[in-house]
């Protein structure tokens, strides 16, 4: 490229800049930011792969991610999978349509299938700009970051000039990029968790919207970070797996504030004072999915605290 050294660089007064209040805010409110940078964070084997291709599925067909998160900007995305062969891919992405009643026929979710892509360097940089050209994706989705690169992570200056490679694609585009990436071993969460990612403080820093998932317990914990907002409630996911055709995350509760209680007890409470309810009318109050209640139910029946009656469910003691 040609660079003109006596060019002057574009300015603009301050008060000629154009005003963002009718610009959207969130491409999935409040998880992911509008035309935001950042990354996916957690270590090995917390869903960050599922969770970043509910993310990606949900934009593309404008439906709510994890089924509560409001996609305010539905468009084309962009992904690339390096440790997944095409057909885990599809057959992930069929599990969340399945579970969402839809079909993969007109789905804007477009693959990318090169066997390798090395961002640090030409010509697959160039290749990833123009694929993005073509297609105009409103997300893009590069998992894992250690697979598109061979450079060392925790040299400051190497990181950083990758980085600006994916900065440029997003200004120039008008896009999101989500990148997924490991965490430290034994890592810290919660406030510090961007702390813990792997390599140079500038991959935590780069991020205008970062996401987390790490296990607290047994149990799967969701927080989130942004430059120029508050941050979303954390709350706990659950991978469902009791059907293979329609795997998928959930949310199950709420992180602080009033205690999440285990959906068998709070079945239980509602159950009180020998009070018979229908399972329509148990799914219904406790906004749960039918699937999740069924099973909660048999649990208490096979351990004696439930019974089943003309009427519906009753305590046994």
């Amino acid at each position: 490229m040609v660079v003109d050294h006596n060019r002057s660089l574009p300015v603009v007064r301050v008060g000629d800049i154009l005003t963002e209040q009718n610009t959207p805010r969130w491409l999935i409110d409040p998880l992911w930011g509008a035309s935001a940078v950042g990354v996916i964070g957690g270590a090995p084997k917390c869903a960050k792969t599922w969770l970043a291709l509910d993310m990606a599925f949900s934009v593309a067909t404008g439906t709510a991610c994890l089924d509560r998160y409001p996609v305010g900007q539905p468009g084309p995305v962009l992904v690339y999978l390096a440790e997944d062969s095409l057909g885990i891919v599809r057959e992930r992405v069929e599990g969340i349509a399945r579970h969402r009643g839809l079909a993969l026929d007109s789905v804007p979710l477009h693959v990318i299938t090169a066997p390798v892509l090395r961002l640090d360097g030409q010509p697959h940089r160039c290749q990833l700009r123009e694929t993005a050209r073509q297609l105009r994706p409103r997300l893009l989705l590069l998992d894992p970051l250690v697979r598109l690169h061979g450079i060392d992570e925790n040299h400051a200056g190497e990181v950083a000039e990758l980085l600006a490679y994916f900065r440029s694609l997003q200004r120039e585009l008008d896009l999101s990029v989500v990148l997924v990436h490991h965490t430290k071993k034994n890592a810290a969460g919660g406030a510090a968790a961007g702390l813990g990612l792997r390599g140079s403080s500038d991959i935590h820093a780069f991020g205008d919207s970062n996401l987390y998932l790490r296990r607290a317990g047994d149990r799967l914990m969701l927080s989130s970070e942004h430059r120029a907002a508050a941050a979303a409630q954390s709350v706990y996911l659950n991978l469902v797996v009791s059907d293979p055709g329609t795997t998928h995350l959930e949310v199950v509760g709420d992180v602080g504030g009033q205690k999440q209680r285990d959906l068998q007890q709070q079945v239980l409470d509602l159950l009180a004072e020998q009070r018979v309810l229908t399972r329509a009318k148990l799914r219904e109050m406790l906004s749960v999915k039918n699937e999740r209640l069924g099973g909660a139910l048999e649990a208490l029946q096979q351990a004696g605290h439930l019974s089943r009656t003309a009427a519906g469910w009753q305590r046994t003691h």
